[in-house]
């Protein structure tokens, strides 16, 4: 019998790992989620995510900070297999994004992110979100960088359905 289990990952932060809270997080409350780790460069996580993901489709992306940057890479060349993608104050204002910049996808994407991030501004963030992302749902919160005020609140059965 075929698993129509939808794929769902989680993609950590740039100084976290698969042992961080949000990752221990999902594990309990979604046991199938996938919470790989992800260590050295973009280059190598994005091998390394290209290689978890080579055989899935209906993809639910969730992507913490620089895991979102990751997310965002990914789904801009995977748009096909890709059902939504959730981003946690991601990290698409950094320079690594530029070369996607130019892209536009119509994915449902989720974004939350902090008034008071000060790792990476929101200011930074909002307008390539709008730019690239033609179906977003863009969410200013009042927190910090590590959403610990709203990530707990967020509708996760929802959204990862």
């Amino acid at each position: 019998m075929e698993n129509t289990e939808p794929a769902r990952i989680f993609i950590h932060g740039l100084e976290s790992s698969n042992q961080g809270t949000k990752a221990v997080f999902f594990r309990e409350k979604f046991p199938g989620i996938m919470t790989p780790n992800f260590p050295g460069d973009l280059k190598e996580r994005l091998d390394k995510l290209d290689e978890i993901l080579a055989s899935k489709s209906d993809i639910r992306l969730v992507g913490s900070s620089f895991g979102g940057l990751m997310a965002a890479v990914f789904a801009i060349k995977n748009t096909s297999r890709i059902k939504k993608m959730i981003l946690l104050a991601p990290a698409i204002n950094l320079s690594q994004f530029n070369p996607y910049r130019s892209e536009s996808i119509s994915i449902p994407v989720h974004v939350y992110h902090g008034i008071n991030d000060e790792v990476i501004p929101l200011s930074e963030v909002e307008p390539v979100a709008k730019k690239v992302f033609r179906k977003l749902t863009f969410n200013s919160v009042d927190d910090d960088h590590y959403l610990h005020k709203t990530f707990k609140t967020i509708d996760w059965e929802t959204l990862l359905a």
